[in-house]
């Protein structure tokens, strides 16, 4: 019987390591750039975002700067790179409209207070605080012209 155990836990762990393979590689052929992709908010605190055209989105650029809108204004400013993954945002602008879903925007905004690094997942990107919280989590979006995983599918 002890045999037969050893036996099924090694079958489970080479099942285990070839599906792995297939994540990898997934998200790998996924993965995008951190610096010239545009990444839409879909996690934020803790809780879901729903994606919508033209709200929670940021790029960073080459030179060093984030663009981006929130509910509803515009935000900019600069952002830092460094080794293992570090990023830090230096304080950021925006316009002042009002809006629907302020507290929401006032809340993303803070969030870029806290960064003090990045992970990414496949087509994600996490930002993470000091003890490795997890500040927001965005997604690339498809550039355009390109085909969407619905249409490959």
């Amino acid at each position: 019987m002890n045999r037969f155990l050893k036996i099924a836990a090694g079958i489970a762990l080479l099942a285990a390591a070839f599906s792995c393979c297939n994540c990898r590689s997934f998200q790998k052929k996924n993965r995008r750039p951190l610096v010239g992709t545009e990444w839409q908010l879909v996690q934020l605190g803790g809780r879901s975002i729903t994606p919508e055209e033209g709200k929670y989105t940021v790029v960073l650029s080459d030179d060093e700067r984030i663009s981006g809108v929130g509910a509803c204004n515009r935000l900019m400013g600069g952002y830092t790179l460094g080794g293992e993954n570090a990023l830090r945002f230096g304080a950021l602008a925006s316009t002042r409209m009002a809006c629907p879903g302020m507290e929401t925007e006032a809340e993303f905004m803070q969030m870029f207070d806290s960064v003090v690094r990045y992970d990414m997942d496949g087509p994600m990107l996490l930002l993470l605080g000091a003890d490795d919280d997890l500040l927001a989590v965005f997604q690339a979006k498809p550039a355009a012209g390109s085909e969407t995983e619905a249409a490959r599918e």
